[in-house]
């Protein structure tokens, strides 16, 4: 009797559970329905100007360089510079065993005192035939032949005193003179090694590196778009102004200008090679580096400057912004990207001047939610656009 009252009891049982949860469940709907809406940070942007850039891969070259090569032959016999360090124009940096360029250009002073010995005969000789001439002793031929020989002697001393100089020439030749000031390498030859005059190999190079260049490749399109003038209007009175990326991704302290192009294209990749001039007072950029130069290419009138975390992808990867429009509704604008400027987005469609623009709670700005919009301090609006 037990087992069947407890079984009939079983519906009303059920049905009390039920009442209970419904009368729990009131108070929570009652709840959710007087929740406030979720709260969002917003920037309000407006239109401005904006210089787009690119940026282009690069080599730094030194802005001059020279090749130490003797002009001379014999033995090395003294290195007078420190690898690695500077010189200057006119310091020797080698020596050349002199001793054979020393008897040359004794030789050559012995060729010019007989030769003017020899001038100096003839001209006595021409001297006395002037005179038996005034006589009417001599004859005009005698006259004549004494002033030839002391032509020629003339002649023989101007000879041997070229010979003479190309002797010096030689022998100062024997130091091996720096024609270029800068930084010099490592040496490549030896004390004691037989070096030959203008020999293919060098001694050692110097580069001056004071002032490097560095070279960069832009598209025939981008120059003949400058060619024409869309830039030049644009970006002021002299040559724009690039910065440099280096190899470790730290931004160089010293700006460079554009200041010489190319003036033909590479038949097989259609670039121009653009280079680049830059100070370079501690020495910091080598010869050969790698590095990517940022340079102005147009300026973009009326876009908007977003900061990247506001930008999202929809299914078609199409960049979208949430926009808090009237009464707080957030809708998805569909943006047009130029480019990418430090932390922000360059856009150029897809806003209006003075629409808030959700930065932070994006996943709570669902299109179509209703939200509590915070605007942005004034120094989180500013850290995004400081690279500009």
């Amino acid at each position: 009797m037990s087992f069947a009252k407890a079984f009939l009891s079983l519906p009303h049982l059920v049905a009390g559970v039920a009442s209970l949860m419904a009368v729990l469940a009131e108070p929570a709907t009652a709840q959710s329905q007087s929740r406030p809406p979720p709260a969002v940070t917003v920037t309000t942007v407006q239109p401005q100007d904006v210089t787009l850039t690119t940026t282009l891969p690069g080599r730094v070259v030194a802005s001059a360089m020279a090749e130490v090569r003797p002009q001379v032959a014999g033995i090395i016999t003294e290195r007078l510079f420190q690898e690695g360090g500077r010189v200057e124009a006119g310091d020797v940096l080698y020596t050349i065993d002199p001793a054979s360029y020393d008897a040359a250009l004794a030789q050559a002073d012995a060729a010019v005192a007989q030769a003017q010995a020899q001038l100096n005969a003839a001209q006595k000789e021409e001297e006395r035939q002037q005179e038996l001439a005034t006589r009417n002793v001599a004859s005009t031929a005698a006259l004549d032949t004494a002033v030839a020989a002391r032509d020629s002697a003339l002649a023989g001393v101007k000879a041997a005193e070229a010979q003479r100089n190309a002797a010096q020439i030689q022998l100062d030749r024997t130091k091996i003179e720096a024609r270029l000031s800068g930084e010099i390498g490592r040496s490549l030859t030896s004390q004691g090694a037989l070096v030959t005059a203008s020999q293919a190999s060098p001694l050692a190079v110097i580069r001056n590196i004071d002032t490097v260049y560095v070279d960069v490749t832009q598209s025939a399109a981008d120059i003949i778009e400058w060619r024409r003038g869309n830039v030049g209007g644009r970006m002021g009175d002299g040559m724009p102004q690039v910065t440099l990326t280096l190899a470790d991704g730290s931004l160089y302290d010293q700006t460079g200008t554009l200041t010489a192009a190319e003036p033909d294209v590479n038949e097989q990749t259609g670039v121009v090679v653009l280079r680049m001039s830059f100070d370079n007072p501690d020495k910091l950029l080598l010869p050969g580096m790698y590095v990517q130069v940022e340079m102005p290419t147009r300026t973009a009138r009326d876009v908007f400057l977003i900061p990247q975390e506001a930008v999202s992808r929809n299914r078609r990867g199409q960049p979208v912004a949430m926009v808090v429009g009237a009464e707080n509704v957030v809708e998805a604008r569909q943006l047009t990207v130029l480019q990418d400027k430090g932390t922000a987005w360059v856009v150029s469609d897809g806003l209006s001047a003075g629409d808030r623009i959700v930065t932070v709670g994006l996943q709570k700005a669902s299109a179509g939610a209703t939200v509590s919009p915070q605007e942005a301090a004034a120094g989180d609006t500013a850290s995004q656009t400081q690279s500009d």
